[in-house]
C-alpha cells in the first residue's frame, strides 16, 4: 500500500544513524583462537527502534483516534457488545485513516521521502520536510484552548503555532481529538436512548417488567442504522469532519 510505502521509510529518516554509508548490519569479530562472534550494530539497533515507534505515530499523530473512538460509542449506542469486533472495528478505522491522511502522506513523499531518495536532500533536511506536513494537520485539528493548556503547563512561550514543538503538539491534538470524538459519539447515541427510552416506557406500562428492554429494542435500532443507510452517515461525516471535500 502507498501509504506504508511512504511511512517505513520516514521511520528510517528518523534515525540519522541509518543515513549513514558504509555501517553493515552484522559485525564479524575474530577472536586470538581462531573463532567468531557475530554483533548486531546500531544500524540495526536504531531500526528495529524507529519500527516500535509505528503504532504511536498511527495512533497518536493521526485521524485514527477519533475514529475508533466514535466507532465503539456507536457500538455500544446499539446494543451490540462483540459485533463488530474489535478486530473488524480497528481495521476499518486503520484504512479509514488511510483514506483521510493520503493528502498529508502525499505531501510528505513528494516534499521529503522523493528529493531524499534521489540524494537531493540530507536526512536531517528530509525528516524536517516530513514533519511539516504532519504538523500542519495537527493545528488544524487542535483547539487553540487544548494548545494554550499545554503550552502553559510545559512553560512554553511561543510567537506562533509554527514554534510550537511536538512535545506539546501531539498531547493537545489528541486532547481535541477524543473531545470532537465524544461529541460526535453523543449525537449518535441520542436517537438510540430515543428508541431505549419508548420501548422501556411500553413494557412498563404493559407490566412487563421482567422482560429486558435491551433484547426488544435491539431489531429497532438495527432497522433505524440500516434505513438511514448508517454506515455510510458515519463514514462520511468522520471524513468530513477532517476537512476533506471542504472547498
Amino acid at each position: 500500500m502507498k501509504c506504508i510505502k511512504v511511512l517505513l521509510p520516514l521511520l528510517l529518516l528518523a534515525t540519522p544513524a541509518l543515513a549513514q554509508q558504509g555501517m553493515s548490519a552484522v559485525t564479524v569479530t575474530t577472536n586470538p583462537d581462531g573463532s567468531q562472534e557475530y554483533s548486531l550494530t546500531l544500524q540495526v539497533l536504531a531500526l528495529m527502534t524507529a519500527l516500535s515507534f509505528l503504532p504511536a505515530v498511527v495512533i497518536m499523530m493521526t485521524s485514527f483516534t477519533r475514529i475508533i473512538v466514535v466507532l465503539s460509542i456507536l457500538r455500544q449506542a446499539l446494543g451490540l457488545q462483540q459485533s463488530p469486533s474489535n478486530q473488524v472495528l480497528i481495521g476499518i478505522s486503520l484504512f479509514l485513516s488511510f483514506f483521510i491522511m493520503a493528502p498529508v502522506l502525499d505531501r510528505v513523499n513528494a516534499e521529503a521521502l522523493q528529493p531524499y531518495l534521489a540524494e537531493d536532500i540530507g536526512s536531517r533536511e528530509a525528516l524536517a520536510r516530513a514533519e511539516l506536513p504532519i504538523r500542519d494537520f495537527m493545528l488544524a485539528q487542535t483547539r487553540v484552548k487544548d494548545l494554550d493548556t499545554f503550552l502553559n503547563i510545559a512553560d512554553v512561550q511561543v510567537n506562533n503555532e509554527a514554534e510550537v514543538p511536538l512535545r506539546v503538539l501531539i498531547p493537545a491534538f489528541v486532547t481535541s481529538e477524543l473531545k470532537t470524538a465524544f461529541q460526535i459519539g453523543f449525537m449518535l447515541f441520542l436517537p438510540f436512548l430515543v428508541i431505549d427510552l419508548v420501548v422501556a416506557s411500553i413494557l412498563m406500562a404493559m407490566g412487563m417488567m421482567m422482560l429486558s428492554p435491551m433484547l426488544i429494542s435491539l431489531p429497532f435500532k438495527l432497522m433505524l442504522f440500516v434505513l438511514v443507510d448508517g454506515w455510510n452517515l458515519i463514514m462520511g461525516t468522520l471524513a468530513t469532519s477532517f476537512g476533506l471535500g471542504a472547498p
